[in-house]
């Protein structure tokens, strides 16, 4: 019987063993193949074969030292008394024979085998320590070696589980095991509710393991560090290629003068390499202590009998190089003084030059001088007169304590001299800091690139002059993204399933007529919203959640709607250039609001296979047809004939498939065909991540109609494309202030492009200046194609990156100034202005115009910010991102004379809420059952005057379809609400005679602000 459980065992670890193998190769295989088919094969096997050997490497390596460490001790530790050896093995002997385990009973030999008296020293009779100090010593070392293998699990695990945010794209650097990284152990487990429970029973089993456990569990415990530390270094593949491929920056610190590609390239690999040699060294000092420290059964015994020569030896090696680490730690920290919080500036200050820098480097130097000493000791000073001795060592005392004496005498001496010395004198101490953090703050945010003038309004626009700027006027942004959405879910979702994620702005060179010459057109700029029509699985009904439709019918969205911005059909709802789906009678072709539209969009076949919402995998050319849009009562069907996807005509890549997305029906499924072919990670922000993950990513990836004149493209009807914005960001560039973000350097070098049909991916190099993406071109350099390599129809549609601009934004607010005094004392601190939007309080986004700057002859497509003064609420500035031809990327900075009052956008808003007339009509309509909203209050420079716009919406309070029901224009000293645009500025410019009527509601702006200065609440 017991042979044949003994072979039943064999038989399940075969068959484990083999799955586990199996599910290895599969998911390798299913990789490549994913990667030949997008063409991008060679970039992951660099990455694949850089993880294998740095993982190969640490593992190994750490395995070998662990474990040879772990049998040294074991094979010098006191052996247990003669009846604990007795006892043991009657134990384990019937442990043995009742589960008849012929791997127990190698485990009974080996352990017999490491118990016999071997040739250590008999154990004195007096005890070197006592059994409370013992207890400590053993409950100190379980659980820093408890502590140890919890911190590099988290560490692990936050590195393989990937999370696609923008955020998270790259993990940062894995923190040593410190002082810092136990406390932060602590304060996230009090505040984790049941996580305390779970994180202190890890550390408890790992303490008991070593308390009444033996061998085996010391050894299985250093193979699973080792593994954590494989893990964590393979995560890292990017940091090491970006070591051994720098590019230089040409621009050094302000503090070492050594090159800024040192800190971005060369230091992460450092601070690598001593998080894993700091947590090595440590734990095998730890582990050993630990294990010579329960030798003899100590605990059981009551007593510890002392450490023998050899024991000594092994001890004191281990411990020079965990001090040799900590000589690693103190340079490390010589360095990382660039990025110092001490003080009013980020980066090294007064205090950390001239308290911190001093007692890094003595704290290295002792440091050092302990691991020689210890070196010494267990190599050469060999006690050979003393067999046992008792944990007394003079010397090894002292310099241990007074190494933590200046270690730990820093931070005091540090804050000493920060509260009396740096903070009474802390402008004088800290110019030249404040300068450093200044001036490289601005180049690791391209501030420093910004052309910055003078807009001094002077309120003299007339309809003249709004005739001259009427492409300006023309582009008024209406319609912002939220009604337009709401709008877009009501009238143009057609069925459940479909779904409107998000609506883009853009331009689109539209041909129009001009008056009194129908034959003549002419290209104008216009600016649209178009938003993709996908295909939300989650949406279909529970009932149709069927194998088959998932993976067979449910495959593709279809068609988009694109709007202008400024324009409002009848009853207040926006106009539709592109809209609806066609009967398959009419070909399934978009509705297109006039053949104007259709000589300039082109249509053709607008499925979306791969987009924001495709989160599912599809097999396609199988027996089962593809729903391919709604068609009156009935369905348009189609089959999948583009070049996406993976064949799955033979049966070893149906079962490799099945495995990878544990989908077994693949396996016996009668609808395939020889042609049939798998489509997997369709949704676009996880495509590309997955193919270039050192990159960050753009959060809102906007979609681009256009012909491209690619051959394949214009088989299948197919002109959808989606562009994401790519971003190289780092956390290592000195003196740069991150302020609340994860990074303090970031650049925009590239734009990728997603065929919405095919799911090809290509990523086009916009800014190859920039150091970093010049490090990956030499990495991969099959994956980035050149600028001038993108078709000229998507050219047109590549825009300034909203993520980029707001965060250079927002670092302006402070980083404008240069002045020291005035950035010290925060004079010229500015901030985003509010707005109402909705019924919220809001701060201004950036928005898109298409616009005239000052001093420049034709419009062009801008982002614009305005900013107003801390404390006040007027404007002080606008920056403009231009996005068109050969000034794509250059910033504008235009700031307003300071002894001017400049109406700001709360301001206005306040003037509008004010108005007794406007208030009172908003009241009305606020009515049971209908709300009014506010939309995004635009700040529009023409020429040198300003305009302010703001579109009132009026929407039910269920199944709302927003229509644009006012639109408030302000000028110079007059606000005006009417029904259009064109009205309201036929009020403000131009004077209306006794006998016209219309609606529109005039107000001096004098008197609201008269009114608003004395605190009069509107009227109602």
């Amino acid at each position: 019987m017991s042979k044949q459980i003994q072979l039943f065992f064999k038989i399940i670890l075969c068959i484990l063993g083999a799955w586990l193998l199996f599910d290895i190769v599969a998911h390798f295989l299913v990789e490549v193949l994913w990667f030949e088919e997008l063409g991008y094969l060679p970039a992951f096997l660099i990455r694949f074969q850089t993880q294998a050997s740095l993982w190969a490497i640490a593992t190994g390596t750490s395995s070998i030292f662990l474990l040879a460490n772990l049998r040294l001790a074991h094979k010098l530790k006191h052996p247990p008394p003669p009846d604990s050896i007795d006892r043991r093995q009657r134990k384990r002997q019937k442990i043995a024979s009742s589960l008849s385990l012929s791997l127990t009973e190698s485990i009974v030999q080996s352990r017999q085998t490491a118990i016999v008296p071997h040739t250590s020293p008999p154990i004195p009779e007096r005890a070197a320590l006592s059994l409370n100090w013992l207890f400590l010593s053993v409950l100190s070392l379980g659980s820093l070696a408890g502590l140890i293998v919890l911190h590099y699990s988290k560490i692990a695990l936050n590195y393989w589980q990937p999370n696609f945010t923008l955020a998270k794209v790259t993990p940062p650097l894995p923190p040593p095991f410190d002082l810092t990284a136990v406390g932060k152990i602590l304060s996230e487990s009090l505040g984790q509710g049941w996580g305390i429970h779970l994180q202190w029973i890890v550390i408890a089993a790992s303490v008991l393991l070593f308390l009444f456990a033996d061998s085996f569990y010391s050894v299985a415990i250093a193979v699973l560090l080792s593994l954590l530390f494989g893990f964590t270094l393979a995560g890292n593949w990017t940091r090491i290629l970006e070591f051994f491929a720098a590019t230089p920056f040409n621009h050094q610190d302000p503090l070492y003068h050594l090159d800024v590609s040192f800190y971005l390239f060369r230091l992460p690999f450092w601070e690598l390499l001593y998080f894993w040699l700091g947590g090595l060294f440590l734990y095998g000092w730890a582990a050993c202590s630990l294990t010579y420290f329960l030798s003899g059964d100590s605990l059981s015994q009551g007593r510890f009998p002392g450490f023998s020569q050899q024991q000594l030896r092994h001890i004191d090696i281990l411990g020079g190089l965990v001090m040799l680490s900590l000589v690693f730690y103190h340079a490390l920290s010589v360095i990382k003084l660039v990025y110092s919080t001490r003080g009013v500036t980020y980066g090294a200050s007064y205090t950390d030059l001239h308290v911190q820098l001093p007692v890094e480097v003595i704290s290295g130097l002792m440091a050092g001088a302990i691991a020689v000493w210890l070196f010494y000791r267990g190599i050469y000073h060999l006690q050979r007169d003393r067999r046992h001795t008792k944990i007394r060592h003079p010397l090894t005392v002292i310099l241990l304590v007074l190494y933590l004496v200046i270690f730990l005498s820093g931070e005091i001496a540090g804050n000493v001299v920060q509260s009396l010395n740096v903070q009474p004198n802390e402008l004088e101490r800290e110019t030249p800091y404040l300068q450093h953090n200044i001036a490289e703050t601005r180049a690791a945010f391209a501030l420093d690139r910004i052309d910055a003038r003078t807009f001094d309004p002077q309120n003299n626009l007339s309809l003249e002059t709004l005739q001259n700027n009427h492409l300006t006027l023309e582009n008024i942004r209406l319609w912002d993204t939220r009604p337009l959405l709401e709008a877009n879910r009501q009238l143009q979702e057609i069925r459940l399933y479909y779904s409107f994620q998000d609506a883009d702005i853009d331009r689109y060179n539209m041909q129009i007529r001009q008056k009194g010459q129908s034959q003549k057109q002419l290209t104008q700029k216009q600016q649209v919203l178009i938003s993709a029509r996908e295909l939300d699985y989650k949406q279909v009904p529970e009932v149709a959640k069927t194998w088959v439709n998932k993976h067979l019918v449910y495959t593709h969205g279809y068609g988009f709607t694109l709007s202008p911005v400024n324009k409002v059909a009848k009853g207040g709802l926006p106009v539709y250039f592109v809209q609806d789906i066609a009967t398959k009678e009419e070909g399934g072709t978009l509705r297109l609001a006039d053949e104007i539209i259709r000589g300039s969009i082109p249509i053709g076949k607008p499925r979306i296979y791969f987009g924001e919402l495709s989160d599912t995998y599809i097999m396609t050319s199988t027996r089962v047809q593809e729903l391919d849009f709604p068609s009156g009562q009935d369905n348009a069907q189609n089959t999948y004939d583009g070049i996406a996807g993976i064949s799955l005509s033979s049966f070893w890549k149906r079962l490799i498939f099945a495995e990878y997305l544990k989908d077994w029906q693949m396996l016996f499924t009668q609808n395939f065909t020889p042609d049939t072919k798998v489509l997997f990670r369709r949704n676009i922000n996880r495509r590309i991540r997955t193919i270039a993950p050192f990159l960050r990513y753009d959060s809102d990836p906007y979609l681009v109609n256009a012909d491209t004149q690619e051959p394949e493209s214009a088989r299948v009807g197919n002109y959808l494309y989606w562009i994401v914005d790519a971003y190289t960001t780092s956390d290592r560039y000195p003196y740069s202030d991150p302020g609340k973000r994860e990074f303090n350097y970031i650049r925009n070098p590239v734009k990728v492009v997603i065929d919405a049909y095919n799911g090809r991916v290509n990523f086009y190099i916009s800014n190859p200046d920039d150091p970093i993406i010049q490090t990956w071109q030499k990495i991969l350099p099959d994956l980035f194609n050149s600028l001038e390599e993108m078709p000229a129809s998507l050219l047109e549609h590549i825009r300034y990156p909203t993520d980029f601009f707001s965060i250079q934004s927002e670092q302006l607010l402070t980083y404008h100034m240069t002045d020291i005094k005035v950035f010290y004392n925060r004079e010229d601190q500015w901030q985003i202005p509010q707005e109402i939007y909705g019924e919220e309080l809001l701060p201004v986004q950036p928005y898109h115009l298409i616009m005239r700057l000052p001093e420049e002859e034709e419009e062009e497509f801008i982002l614009l910010h305005p900013y107003s003064p801390r404390a006040r609420p007027n404007l002080i500035a606008w920056l403009a991102a231009r996005s068109d031809g050969d000034r794509y990327g250059k910033l504008l900075l235009y700031q307003f004379p300071k002894q001017k009052l400049v109406f700001g956008v709360s301001q206005i808003e306040a003037l509008i809420n004010q108005d007794p007339t406007i208030s009172q009509q908003i009241s009305l309509w606020n009515t049971q059952g209908s709300r009014v909203s506010q939309g995004n209050l635009l700040v529009i420079p023409i020429e040198n005057s300003l305009l302010y716009i703001e579109p009132l919406y009026l929407e039910a309070e269920q199944n709302s379809v927003p229509t644009l029901a006012r639109v408030i224009a302000v000028y110079d000293n007059t606000i005006v609400m009417a029904n259009t645009l064109d009205s309201a500025f036929q009020e403000l410019f131009k004077p209306r005679s006794p006998e016209e009527t219309n609606e529109a509601i005039i107000r001096s702006l004098d008197e609201l602000n008269e009114r608003l200065l004395e605190g009069i609440t509107p009227e109602n």
